[in-house]
Order: C-alpha cells, then structure tokens, then sequence
C-alpha cells in the first residue's frame, strides 16, 4: 500500500513529508485551493525529492494540452484529475493518470474511466478536495480491494488504521488531516499518520500468515 501526501508547497513541508515516509507528494495546480503552487514552485520543490518518491500533478478541469505541458515541465511522475473531466481528457493524456471521484459515485462511472487510479474524495460541494469531508461509505465498499482503489478525504492519524482494514485501498491520500493550517504540513502529524497506516497494514498481513 502507498501514502500520497498531498498539497505540498515548500521545500521544508517536502522534506518532512519524505522523512515521514511517504511514497509520493501531491502539488495542487488549481489557483483557488489554499494549497495552490505554480509550476515553477513545484518544479523547485520536485528538485530536491529523492528519485523513489512520486510527484503527483492535481488538476482540475486545465485542458489536456496545459496539463501535458505542466507535466513535463515539473517532471511529474503522475497525473491526477481532480474535477469534472470525462473520459475523453484523461485518455488524452500521459498515464499514469489518476481520476478523482466526489460523493456517492456509482461502480459503472468510476469504471468507464481507463485510468491507473480511482480516487474518491469526500463531496465538499463546489470545493475539489481538501476539505476534510469523508468519502462515501457505500461508494468506497463498492471499490474495496480493487488494485487501482486510492481513499481519501477526512482521512487522518485517528481514523486512517480503521478505515485501511475496512475498505482495502491499494494507496491513501491525505491533505487537511495532516497540517496546521491550510497548505502547511505538521510534521508530528504526518509523521503519525504514515506509523497509523502501516500498523493497519502490518496487522492485516501478520493476520493473513
């Protein structure tokens, strides 16, 4: 299982995030989020991250050709799709690409997207991600134990274990649950919830020997 530390903006919160233990970052290009940077921010940040760790791209509703430019300028490893883009944008894409869902998403929406990634967020109303609201039960039940399942949204140190061993993602994502305001990462914070996970993780699989 993977941990994707997203909203990442400065150097100082890429460090701790990597010394933590996550296997990839996530930089928001999406102006209005609080965690927004620019690609020549996250160009210097990426710089200085170890080559193992993923540097996740998350876009919402930039058309494909500014996408594929951003990608290639950052050196992004992934692209996440974050908004209301069809089918059609993330096949236009470079992959590994990502689709985030919202809310209660039904199995054939998610499944009409051929993408490496399902994401599902809580559903914050006109916000995309972020804001600390727990993804659909029923829709994250549906997606559990599939390779491609990544859960987000409201996860943190508390509850992540919980909620590993209920819905078997292949990765989480966490953003709100792990900072001290909007777009600053706590270090204590993502320190304990990467120790939270893969605790979940190791009892799973000392219960499956």
């Amino acid at each position: 299982m993977r941990i994707k530390i997203c909203g990442i903006t400065s150097e100082r919160d890429a460090h701790a995030a990597v010394e933590a233990g996550a296997d990839a970052l996530g930089f928001v290009f999406y102006p209005p989020s609080a965690r927004a940077v620019s690609p020549l921010q996250a160009m210097s940040i990426a710089r200085c991250l170890p080559p193992f760790i993923g540097r996740v791209g998350i876009f919402v509703n930039l058309p494909p050709a500014e996408i594929r430019t951003i990608r290639a300028q950052v050196g992004l490893t992934a692209i996440q799709l974050h908004g209301d883009e069809p089918p059609a944008a993330a096949d236009a894409l470079p992959g590994p690409v990502i689709k985030a869902f919202r809310g209660a998403v039904p199995c054939r929406e998610v499944f009409e997207y051929r993408t490496a990634g399902y994401l599902l967020d809580g559903d914050a109303g006109e916000r995309y991600g972020g804001a600390g609201v727990p993804a659909d039960e029923a829709a994250a039940a549906a997606l559990a134990g599939d390779p491609r399942f990544i859960l987000a949204g409201g996860l943190n140190a508390d509850n992540v274990g919980a909620r590993i061993r209920r819905f078997r993602p292949a990765a989480v994502d966490v953003s709100s649950g792990v900072e001290r305001a909007p777009g600053r990462k706590c270090p204590e914070r993502m320190q304990a919830f990467v120790a939270a996970a893969r605790a979940a993780l190791a009892g799973d699989v000392a219960l499956a020997a």
